[in-house]
């Protein structure tokens, strides 16, 4: 089940594809309001130039995307893609979310739920968010198998979830495998969020090392992790570029097709 759809007055589109144009301030005030009113269902999108490509392709992604309170640029390539289409679009990726969320909803008794990765890293990414956040309050923590769990087992989650009486559950299992968890446990996990991130958990854990903040500040994140995965981000990166191709023809020739109307 997907929730409702962002407030329109924040959003701008590329190629029919959401993206909140709104501050980290405000996505924290909305993330804090929704928690103190106890409002359960709402989600955020990470949203890459991948998953953009996606969403052209996969009308369920794009559901997800819509549905979500919040769709977070994720990566230059969404920058670039704005660009043709006359946004400047400022980026809010999911581990630097996830960091401001731990230190913001310290004070606020945040309850976090850490649920993805592999086995022992949502544990290990706990231990460590803790030693940067003391007072983080995370209630609990689950590693799915890699393979499709039986209805009974997902039950048995669900129910292992609620009982914890999370504010936001963290949701780390790649793109389009965790939004479409997410879409799918919406009106059986009783949290105000769900957030899927999806490499936050390797990051914060230190399973694989993130960019240097400087190479981040750059915007080459992306050429970092190519060096560390070349086999797995070559063809994620291709398809991002297509992306950004397809924004761009279709951003530089509005003006020619609203001549025509």
């Amino acid at each position: 089940m997907i929730s409702a759809p962002m407030a329109t007055s924040n959003i701008k589109y590329i190629l029919g594809i959401p993206i909140s144009m709104v501050s980290h301030e405000h996505v924290l005030a909305e993330i804090d309001r929704r928690i103190k009113e106890k409002c359960p269902g709402g989600s955020i999108c990470i949203t890459n130039t991948e998953s953009m490509y996606h969403a052209l392709r996969r009308p369920e992604h794009m559901a997800y995307i819509r549905g979500a309170e919040f769709s977070l640029c994720d990566g230059v390539g969404v920058i670039a893609a704005g660009y043709f289409w006359g946004l400047k679009i400022n980026r809010y990726n999911g581990p630097i979310l996830q960091l401001d969320c731990s230190d913001y909803g310290q004070a606020r008794g945040w309850r976090h739920f850490f649920y993805g990765g592999k086995e022992g890293v949502a544990d290990l990414m706990a231990t460590k968010l803790k030693e940067q956040f003391p007072e983080l309050n995370v209630v609990g923590t689950y590693c799915p198998p890699f393979r499709e769990m039986s209805t009974e087992e997902d039950e048995s989650v669900v129910a292992k979830i609620n009982a914890t009486r999370p504010d936001i559950v963290w949701v780390g299992l790649g793109l389009l495998k965790q939004e479409a968890w997410v879409a799918n446990h919406l009106d059986r996990i009783n949290a105000p969020w769900m957030v899927p991130v999806g490499a936050s958990f390797d990051y914060h854990s230190g399973a694989i090392p993130w960019a240097p903040k400087w190479i981040r500040s750059l915007g080459l994140e992306w050429v970092f992790r190519l060096i560390l995965q070349p086999k797995l981000r070559a063809r994620r990166y291709w398809w991002s570029l297509i992306f950004v191709i397809e924004a761009a023809l279709a951003g530089m020739l509005r003006p020619i097709k609203a001549v025509f109307k």
